[in-house]
């Protein structure tokens, strides 16, 4: 973006728009008007009556101008389009004249009552529709019935704060935007006041200011089926005492009322199902732990009536004084609350709140191949840092496999992690890890790829595992992610053409002088051997621009690829400019041409900004 002082103005009357450079010249550029692509046309003409391909044996029009794109697409023709060209079988008659009669609403007000199909124009702009042509299934349509440890759950870390890990505001308003944006599972660090009478939400041992965990409570009441009607889970971080677990208990049970779940007995075999627990809360931590005052009085004044359940590493107040020796500090990274002796609660002094955890966690006290083996007639949670992931993951990857096949996996960020930056995500995912938590206020590409997962099923929170990573063989054995696999389809994308930028940004927002020089990035994301990159052509001073390329992307696990596709605004002197971006689940994809629309990098959805696009699997 240039610098100097300027001014810009639309000329109506003459198309154009003009740029003037130090106050002395003026340049002027003319605007092109935005046609259908050659695709688009052909496609209309071989299924719109007088378009001469036949129509599909529709009525509604005769006429033609020799090129077909005086002819119109009634709703019969339109069903065709749909079934033959877009692979979407089933529409209806019905649904195709409900489809057209909107697109009439949206483009013809006078003449919407005498209008009953398609022309070329009203077409191309009902493929530019996002809403009514999306890229990806818009609904739920995967099996629910399937145990919890089936799915990938849209997962949260610290789902309080509003920045950094040491020294931002602890609010509810990250919680309630999590639960807005489809999250299912939203993680509370629990620690007593600074009378020991109620409890705060904050992170622990760092400079960051509490909020009560009532607000929090209230808040994932109120918003937690905003988006999604599958169950959210709570995780606790637990730092409380006996008395103020069993207030934890009082205010859940108080404000949640017939949301809550919990089992009747102590431990599950099996998990239940997202289908079964439609608008339902369910509480997962570490089981409470009782003192042990009344065999080691000392205990009580060395613990300082603080239960060690955390599963998380946590920063020690003196290390937050020198951030510098916390990167380079192994301890740092390894300690943790949970290394602590656990003392199991007697069976004559269950809490309350012990019968409200649906889910019991906890993290490795030994090695992660011993933590990893399946128990017959229990399941539980386990969680690992984003290093011991790696590590497990490169000697015992099959263990990891096997142990999700019936357990959830939460993965968390290094401790290290201060300005709320996340992991790539993939590992986790290829390795059958339910629960990749993410810090949601740590916006840049790895977030755009879990806000790309989880727009999969309708965006409900609750992803189906592909069937590979729940197969076992007949000796035992399951998917090997380290193994190279061969091609198992091929992922065409053509990139048409863009539009919308110039609603949404001022006219000198890319380019002081002219307009702007956009291009497109796509990218695989997924297993190693699928990872890929393509670009499209510079269209130099366009606000349209039409490239009209098409790349291909050779897939071996297209069960687990992401498409990560980014606009940008090319810059001689500068970083080229962002001009949005999307992610989208390559399985997910419809076949056809597609309207993809762009987010921004806090993965907002621009108001007007979309791609014209086609995908073909092959």
């Amino acid at each position: 973006m240039g610098k100097e002082k300027k001014t810009e103005s639309y000329n109506n009357d003459s198309g154009s728009y003009n740029y003037k450079m130090f106050k002395c010249f003026n340049r002027k550029f003319k605007i092109n008007e935005v046609t259908p692509t050659d695709d688009v046309r052909d496609a209309f003409c071989q299924f719109a009556v007088g378009g001469g391909g036949g129509g599909g044996g529709g009525t509604d029009g005769d006429s033609s101008d020799g090129d077909g794109s005086s002819g119109v697409m009634g709703a019969e023709q339109l069903c065709s389009f749909l079934d033959d060209h877009q692979g979407e079988s089933g529409t209806t008659v019905a649904e195709a004249q409900r489809l057209i009669d909107e697109v009439i609403r949206r483009r013809h007000h006078v003449t919407r009552f005498t209008r009953h199909g398609l022309d070329l124009d009203d077409f191309f702009n009902f493929l530019f529709y996002d809403d009514l042509n999306p890229p990806i299934t818009p609904h739920v349509h995967q099996d629910m019935t399937a145990p919890l440890s089936h799915y990938f759950i849209y997962t949260g870390h610290n789902s309080y704060l509003t920045g950094n890990q040491l020294s931002s505001d602890c609010s509810e308003v990250p919680v309630i935007k999590a639960l807005q944006r489809g999250v299912r599972v939203i993680e509370l660090d629990l620690w007593p006041n600074s009378t020991g009478t109620d409890i705060n939400v904050l992170h622990g041992r760092t400079l960051t200011t509490p909020v009560p965990l009532i607000k929090c409570l209230k808040s994932i009441r109120d918003y937690a089926f905003s988006s999604s009607p599958y169950p959210v889970i709570i995780t606790l971080e637990d730092h409380l005492t006996p008395d103020l677990q069993a207030k934890v208990a009082e205010m859940a049970t108080q404000i949640f009322g017939q949301m809550l779940y919990y089992p009747e007995s102590d431990s599950l075999v099996e998990f239940p199902s997202p289908a079964s627990l439609l608008h339902r809360i369910i509480i997962s931590t570490k089981p409470p732990k009782e003192y042990l005052e009344s065999r080691n009085p000392i205990v009580k004044q060395k613990d300082n009536n603080v239960s060690p359940s955390s599963e998380e590493e946590t920063p020690r107040t003196e290390e937050i004084q020198t951030l510098e020796s916390m990167l380079f500090d192994q301890d740092f990274e390894s300690k943790s609350d949970s290394d602590q002796e656990d003392e199991e609660a007697s069976e004559d002094q269950k809490p309350a709140y012990k019968r409200l955890i649906t889910i019991h966690a906890g993290k490795p006290k030994g090695t992660v191949k011993e933590e990893m083996k399946v128990v017959v007639d229990k399941v539980r949670r386990l969680s690992l840092s984003e290093q011991e992931l790696d590590r497990t993951c490169s000697s015992n990857s099959q263990d990891v496999v096997r142990f999700t096949q019936r357990n959830l996996l939460r993965i968390y960020p290094k401790g290290t992690r201060f300005n709320s930056s996340n992991y790539k995500p993939l590992i986790g995912w290829t390795h059958g890890a339910q629960m990749i938590a993410f810090n949601m206020q740590g916006y840049g590409k790895s977030l755009w790829l879990m806000h790309g997962m989880f727009r999969a099923n309708g965006g409900c929170g609750y992803v189906k595992k592909p069937n590979f990573l729940m197969k076992k063989g007949f000796h035992d054995e399951v998917f090997d992610p380290r193994k190279k696999l061969p091609v198992k389809e091929t992922l065409k994308v053509k990139v048409y053409m863009g539009d919308g930028w110039r609603m949404d940004f001022s006219h000198t927002h890319f380019d002081a002088y002219s307009p702007p020089d956009f291009y497109t990035k796509m990218f695989i994301v997924g297993v190693p051997a699928d990872n890929a990159k393509k670009k499209t052509k510079i269209i130099e001073d366009n606000w349209y621009p039409i490239w009209d390329e098409e790349f291909s992307f050779p897939l071996t696990v297209p069960e687990l690829a992401l498409l990560r596709i980014e606009v940008r605004e090319y810059d001689m002197s500068e970083k080229d400019d962002f001009g949005g971006q999307t992610c989208l689940p390559v399985a997910e994809l419809r076949p056809g041409i597609r309207s993809v629309p762009l987010y921004d990098k806090k993965g907002e959805k621009m108001k007007s900004v979309r791609l014209l696009m086609r995908f073909i699997f092959e």
